[in-house]
């Protein structure tokens, strides 16, 4: 067994990863050689532009704020369906089988591409990085042995855990949902997967553990209970955090906001709605809020919404750094490739010091017609340039201060003592009518909003 300290040994030289031979003696990517900076002139599809892991931004490495990760699930399980055609894409390395055996290959695969690629990181469900089984004793027992296999390859090539989660959403059994389902005996299952996965993800040193609610949610109002199934999602989570405090974990619970898509109502709609249902249940200080923002997309609300909501409110935990398409309306989970959306992330990453223990995961998969397996790295390398583009761009508009002076200038009446005073519950509605009949107050809002000044300004950066 593997020591949870020596997982852990590597976590300070994520500029380093990429640089550790693999033991495996199969090389799955023979094509590629790892994935270098090469500069903005580059034109080589297999380097980097712009992410430069050991570059200094406003005192940190380009790593260290983005502390990128790459999921297994779109990457090395997906194989190129969508809801109106089959699979397009085979991997040398995956027969298709339900075996440990397979599941060792795609270990292997896997961790080749993370350290070609450079990253410290990677994500996993349970039932993407482990076989079925039969039921729950077999599954749990496969758990425990690709635990070894991935403690292994941790140690051996330095890259390390994000975070862990359990898939509550695929399996039959949970198409009315898990924590929210109305048959007790789900929930219960639900439980039991969900306790095998903290532990597995604690013990392969995760640094965070995700809960998104696929199914959390409803068809129809008709056959349903809305408030038992909030009462019980919040009963469950509960139990989540005394798990977590019985076996001595450390990470960050992370719950992940999506308004529908596969139900038609789910309950983690946005960042606000699930942070209000931790504080009416009291579980603020346990969790905070992994946003992906294709799914903010999905709710209605920009790219960055949620994640400038989640920050301003303290509550923002880590980011499943994808996109979507507006024209076609569903969850497409696509590679990031907009500069400003990236420097306005970066913008909400920088102003609350950095991500960490979360990061910028990869919750992303290549199109079902790129089936050539070096277009995972090229769309990978894409993303991280383009929020390296964004991170600098971050950085120079806050080193410039012209943003931020304009939006100082606007809230100016503010720094007053009334309006100080206002802030501290100091002042009454009484107050407030004596100051707005004292004169200038109440001609007050009329001064220009200056929307294209600010716009022209980020135009600048971008």
């Amino acid at each position: 067994m593997i020591s949870r300290a020596a997982l852990h040994g590597s976590r300070g030289a994520q500029a380093a990863v990429g640089a550790r031979a693999l033991s495996s003696g199969t090389e799955w990517f023979p094509s590629v050689h790892p994935i270098k900076f090469a500069g903005p002139d580059s034109k080589d599809p297999l380097s980097f532009k712009h992410y430069n892991a050991s570059q200094v931004v406003m005192g940190k490495t380009m790593a260290d704020w983005c502390r990128f990760s790459v999921c297994w699930w779109h990457s090395f399980r997906a194989a190129g369906a969508d809801p109106f055609g089959s699979p397009t894409i085979a991997r040398a390395w995956d027969d298709g089988t339900e075996t440990i055996e397979n599941a060792t290959r795609r270990v292997d695969a896997a961790f080749e591409f993370f350290v070609k690629l450079g990253v410290p990181f990677y994500t996993f469900h349970d039932v993407d990085v482990t076989p079925l089984g039969r039921d729950l004793a077999e599954f749990n027992a496969n758990f425990d042995r690709m635990q070894e296999v991935l403690a292994a390859k941790q140690a051996e090539t330095g890259v390390q855990l994000l975070w862990g989660t359990a898939n509550l959403f695929s399996h039959p059994r949970y198409m009315n949902g898990g924590m929210t389902s109305p048959d007790f005996g789900v929930f219960a299952r639900a439980g039991a997967q969900v306790r095998k996965a903290m532990t597995v993800t604690h013990e392969l040193g995760g640094s965070n553990y995700v809960f998104w609610g696929g199914r959390e949610g409803f068809q129809t109002i008709l056959n349903t209970r809305p408030r038992q199934e909030l009462e019980q999602a919040a009963a469950f989570l509960r139990m989540v955090v005394k798990h977590k405090q019985d076996i001595g974990a450390e990470y960050q619970l992370l719950i992940e906001p999506k308004p529908r898509e596969p139900m038609k109502h789910q309950y983690d709609y946005d960042a606000q709605t699930v942070i209000g249902f931790l504080h009416q249940h009291d579980l603020q200080d346990h969790f905070k809020v992994n946003v992906e923002p294709n799914h903010t997309t999905l709710a209605g609300h920009s790219y960055e919404h949620d994640i400038i909501m989640a920050s301003q409110l303290g509550m923002l935990g880590s980011i499943d750094a994808n996109t979507g398409d507006e024209l076609l309306g569903w969850d497409t989970d696509q590679f990031p490739s907009n500069v400003r959306q990236a420097t306005l992330t970066m913008d909400a990453v920088v102003a609350q010091g950095g991500l960490a223990p979360g990061g910028l995961n990869f919750d992303c998969k290549v199109r079902r017609e790129s089936t050539d397996p070096a277009d995972l790295f090229i769309a990978h390398i894409g993303a991280m340039d383009t929020f390296a583009r964004g991170l600098k761009a971050a950085a120079a508009m806050r080193e410039d201060g012209a943003m931020s002076s304009l939006r100082a200038q606007r809230y100016a009446s503010w720094d007053t003592d009334a309006g100080r005073r206002a802030m501290a519950g100091e002042l009454t509605l009484d107050d407030l009518e004596r100051i707005a009949l004292e004169g200038p107050a109440a001609e007050a809002g009329t001064a220009s909003g200056k929307q294209e000044l600010y716009e022209m300004e980020l135009s600048r950066f971008v």
